[in-house]
Order: structure tokens, then C-alpha cells, then sequence
């Protein structure tokens, strides 16, 4: 995790806001991180490949596949899949609709996962843990077992709490607090 304040830094200076937002929740706030600014970036997904690969080896989960809700947990998840490949334990990637298509498959995931997989649900920013969830959802009705959320940024709103209120370890790559602390340097 030496990097990890690089991270913390690029998200500050590129992703935090400060004002008056309606978060996708719907909760308000005078704290907006557009985690994607940085996710879609070629030096984030730099960074956040090799510390997603580093916080799934410490938590000891050994997935199989990684994935989320789109389109936050997406670039998260190819960067930790890529990240595994250059690694040589390579960690395939999924990503879950919102709505299931309507035509071809019909499929609600979409990637490289398999019925049976071990999984790693991610989230870009975790608020309230509803997406995180709803990844989970789809992830258990297809056949796979959710061992841990893995997100980049924990708002430290309650989030957290919820997932893990269902049974699931939450590992977050930074706090809110940590991105709001390096905003004022």
C-alpha cells in the first residue's frame, strides 16, 4: 500500500468537490467525489490496479472474479483484473447491469464471470452500500459467492455498516476523511 497516498492525493485534487450535491443515494452533501475523474484516468487505474490486487492478497479473500454495478465499480474492477494478469494470479472481471437486457442473453452480468466463482463485489464510493448490495444480489441469483466489498472510497456515511450488517467484510482502499484531509493540504 506504499502508493496508497498517491491514491488519496489524486483523488483530492481530482475527483473531491466541495458545495451542495444530491448524491446518487439521494442523500445531500457539501462533499462530492466523482470517483471516475480518477477511475478513467490512466494514472488512477495505475494506481488502483496493484492496490486492489494488494487489498484482496491482505484480506485473504481468493476470488476468482471481480465486479460491480455499472458503471462505478467498472473501471475499478478492469484495473484489478489487469493488475492480477501482470501479476501472473489472474482475477477475471464481471460488470452487473442495472436492468437486464432485452435482447440477445438477457443477462444481468455480463464478463467473465461463471456460476460457482468466488467474488469480489466493488464499489467506487460507497455511501449508503445499496449498490454494493444490489451487485450482491445479482451476484448470489447467479450462482456466485460474494466473500467481501472491496470499494476506493468509503464515504464513512453508514455504508459500510450496511454491507457488513449483511454478512460481508468491507475493505476500502481510503476514507472520505482521508480524501477531505488532503484537500486542505
Amino acid at each position: 500500500m506504499d502508493r496508497l497516498p498517491d491514491l488519496i492525493a489524486l483523488l483530492a485534487r481530482r475527483s473531491a468537490k466541495r458545495g451542495q450535491f444530491t448524491l446518487a443515494s439521494g442523500k445531500q452533501s457539501t462533499l462530492y467525489i466523482d470517483a471516475r475523474l480518477t477511475t478513467m484516468s490512466p494514472d488512477g487505474l495505475a494506481l488502483i490496479g496493484p492496490l486492489g490486487l494488494g487489498a484482496l492478497r491482505d484480506a485473504e479473500w481468493r476470488v476468482d472474479s471481480i465486479g460491480g454495478l455499472t458503471l462505478g465499480a467498472d473501471p475499478v474492477s478492469y484495473a484489478v483484473s489487469y493488475a492480477s494478469a501482470l501479476a501472473g494470479t489472474p482475477v477475471r472481471c464481471f460488470t452487473v447491469r442495472k436492468e437486464a437486457k432485452a435482447h440477445g442473453t438477457g443477462r444481468l452480468i455480463e464478463g467473465s464471470f461463471r456460476e460457482g466463482d468466488r467474488v469480489a463485489v466493488v464499489e467506487d464510493v460507497i455511501t449508503t452500500g445499496g449498490s454494493a448490495l444490489r451487485a450482491v444480489s445479482a451476484v448470489r441469483q447467479a450462482g456466485g459467492t460474494v466473500v467481501g466489498v472491496l470499494a476506493l472510497v468509503d464515504r464513512e456515511e453508514g455504508g459500510r455498516e450496511a454491507i457488513e450488517a449483511e454478512g460481508l467484510p468491507v475493505v476500502a482502499l481510503a476514507r472520505a476523511s482521508d480524501v477531505v484531509r488532503r484537500m486542505g493540504s
